[in-house]
C-alpha cells in the first residue's frame, strides 16, 4: 500500500517547526478563519477514548491581550532572573540568544496578533498517579502540537509557553474560564518574518535511543 505524501515536505515541516519569538510579525493581522483552519486540523489529533475534551480560546482583543501579557510578565521576570543566574553559574555560552528572544517575547506579547489558549474541559487531581497524568495530558497535548504544525505550514509562527499558568486563576478571571477547566498553554500566533527556518542542533539519535533496556544502544 502506497501513500502520496511528499516525505521531503513532511520532514521539512517536522524538522523546522521552531519556537518563534523575535520573528513574529507584529504588524500583520492574522485572519480568524486562518486560525480556525489550524484548529480544525488540530482536532484530528488522537484523544483518549476519542473523547475530545479540548477547547480553544483565541484572544485577539487588545485589552484582553494586554491583561494576559501583564500576567505573563509577572511570572516571567522571576523565572528569567533565575535562569540567567543558573546560566552564569554553569558558564553556558549558547544561552544568550534564547534569553534575548525570551525577553523580546515578554516585552511584545500584547502586540502579537492572536494569543491562543488551549484548554481541557476538566481538571486532574493533584495527587493523581503518573498513569493518570500521562493519560490526561496525552489526550490533549497532541492536538496542541498539531495546531502548531498547522500554523507552521501556513507561514504562521508560534511558541509554546506556560508561564502564565503560575497565575492561572487571574487569567481565568480575565477570560471568564470556569474553575473546572484546565488551561494548557498560551501560544502566540503571528506571521513570521524573514526566510524559512532550519533544523535545530540536536543530539545524535543514536545517543538518545535505547533498545530493549535502559541505555542499551545495541
Amino acid at each position: 500500500m502506497g501513500f502520496n505524501f511528499d516525505l521531503s515536505q513532511v520532514d521539512h515541516l517536522l524538522s523546522t517547526t521552531r519556537a518563534v519569538r523575535k520573528r513574529l510579525d507584529l504588524t500583520r493581522p492574522v485572519p480568524r478563519d486562518l486560525i480556525l483552519d489550524c484548529i480544525r486540523l488540530a482536532t484530528q489529533a488522537p484523544a483518549g477514548q476519542n473523547i475530545q475534551k479540548w477547547r480553544w480560546l483565541v484572544v485577539d482583543d487588545p485589552k484582553m491581550k494586554e491583561g494576559l501579557a501583564d500576567i505573563y510578565r509577572k511570572a516571567y521576570q522571576p523565572y528569567i532572573d533565575y535562569q540567567k543566574k543558573m546560566v552564569d553559574k554553569v558558564g553556558r555560552t549558547d544561552a544568550s540568544g534564547i534569553m534575548e528572544s525570551s525577553d523580546h517575547l515578554a516585552n511584545v506579547l500584547q502586540d502579537v496578533p492572536a494569543l491562543v489558549i488551549p484548554c481541557g474541559l476538566d481538571r486532574i487531581s493533584t495527587d493523581a498517579i503518573p498513569a493518570n497524568f500521562a493519560g490526561y495530558y496525552g489526550s490533549l497535548l497532541p492536538a496542541v502540537w498539531s495546531f502548531m504544525l498547522a500554523c507552521r505550514s501556513r507561514e504562521l509562527g508560534t511558541a509554546y509557553t506556560t508561564l502564565h499558568l503560575n497565575y492561572e486563576k487571574e487569567a481565568a478571571e480575565l477570560l471568564g474560564i470556569p474553575d473546572t477547566v484546565t488551561q494548557l498553554a498560551l501560544i502566540p500566533v503571528a506571521y513570521y518574518t524573514g526566510d524559512d527556518f532550519k533544523p535545530a542542533k540536536r543530539l545524535p539519535v543514536e545517543k538518545v535511543t535505547y533498545f530493549n533496556g535502559w541505555k542499551n544502544t545495541l
